[in-house]
């Protein structure tokens, strides 16, 4: 009788579970390591002298806030860390429970396109209260915002990746109840991506003009005809930027999409790449990450269109950031009699369709609706 001896294989459960303390470690290590520098590089007021006005002291406010409560931005900013932290341990547990899984990737991906923030505020107008905390307003990508890139919109991944739980939920009930030669089975990434944008347009309206009556930020200047609110300093682009932010949420949810053999679209997609070969979750989540950025970059052409069209002419009055120079690149606040000094921004010449920068503008006889007394 002999007693074979075996040599533990390094692969084993044991190794795995004997490396995860160390995964996590690192981990750890990088999201202090991330904070730290979010914490030594934080500022909040308008401090670079690109968007600070020198003639005020403080932050007045010209615009009562929604029903009169001035502590809206630390309810705001306090919910983000909450809701971060919430949303971090639940992707860590669900990770070790479900690892690669494609949602997700897929929140990953919904929060990494964030770097491309600063762009999609200079493209819609979109202004944020100076006293946001926020990245210092000088850093090259940064300085594209009108005012200042705040901390905030870390959160993308509840606003993007939202609109895809509902939307499936309700597809899938619907098709329970219907036959598999009806229009939800034939065309479910058509049925998917309907539901989405109807949910995605509601949340994104009630959420955007919520947020911008609170006080948080403000879209400059509108399409009038196809905004709510215009020339209010809450007006809303409703039609085409509650349209135009789904353009990230359809995609975001039809990649996820599983069919009858319980793969997703999106590691379909990478499937048929050759490098990605062998490699299913690299190349789902690589298929992932270009599609939303795609995305995310289709919704900020839209708006550049605006901008280069000058179809915006309603402003925001009165300027609600009086510590800040009045983003004004096409001198329509100018023209509308709000007192100065003008920031123009970045890209405020040929990108907007003005090779000789900010045009000069002829007061109205009457100061115009902007101007201090006007009613």
């Amino acid at each position: 009788m002999t007693t074979e001896q075996t040599t533990p294989s390094t692969s084993s459960p044991v190794a795995g579970t004997q490396k995860r303390p160390l995964i996590t470690a690192l981990w750890l290590t990088v999201a202090l390591a991330v904070l730290a520098v979010i914490a030594y590089y934080a500022r909040t007021g308008a401090v670079s002298d690109r968007i600070r006005n020198p003639e005020v002291t403080g932050a007045p406010r010209p615009v009562r806030p929604l029903l009169g409560y001035s502590h809206w931005l630390g309810l705001h900013q306090t919910f983000t860390i909450v809701t971060m932290v919430a949303i971090i341990v639940a992707f860590a547990v669900a990770w070790r429970r479900h690892p690669r899984h494609p949602v997700l990737l897929m929140a990953i991906v919904t929060t990494l396109i964030v770097w491309q923030d600063p762009i999609m505020n200079w493209a819609p107008y979109a202004v944020y209260n100076p006293q946001l905390w926020h990245w210092p307003e000088d850093w090259p990508l940064v300085s594209l915002s009108p005012t200042v890139e705040p901390f905030v919109v870390i959160g993308y991944v509840m606003f993007y990746l939202g609109p895809y739980f509902p939307g499936i939920w309700i597809l899938r009930r619907i098709q329970a109840r219907r036959p598999v030669d009806s229009f939800v089975w034939r065309h479910p990434l058509i049925s998917l991506a309907g539901l989405i944008f109807v949910i995605g347009f509601i949340l994104d309206a009630f959420l955007e003009i919520t947020l911008v009556r609170t006080g948080m930020y403000i879209y400059s200047q509108v399409i009038p005809w196809l905004s709510v609110f215009p020339g209010k300093p809450w007006q809303f682009p409703l039609i085409y930027e509650s349209s135009l932010v789904t353009l990230v949420m359809i995609p975001a949810g039809v990649l996820l999409y599983r069919d009858d053999t319980g793969r997703t679209v999106a590691e379909k997609l990478g499937q048929r790449v050759r490098i990605f070969a062998g490699r299913t979750t690299l190349g789902m989540f690589v298929v992932m990450l270009v599609i939303i950025n795609a995305a995310y970059f289709g919704y900020g052409l839209g708006f550049a269109v605006v901008k280069l069209t000058r179809t915006a002419t309603s402003v925001a009055c009165p300027w609600p950031y009086p510590e800040a120079k009045v983003y004004d690149p096409q001198s329509f606040y100018e023209k509308n009699g709000q007192p100065g000094p003008y920031s123009v921004g970045i890209w405020s010449t040929w990108m907007s369709a003005q090779p000789h920068g900010r045009p000069h503008v002829r007061l109205r006889a009457n100061g115009g609706r902007c101007a201090p007394g006007h009613d």
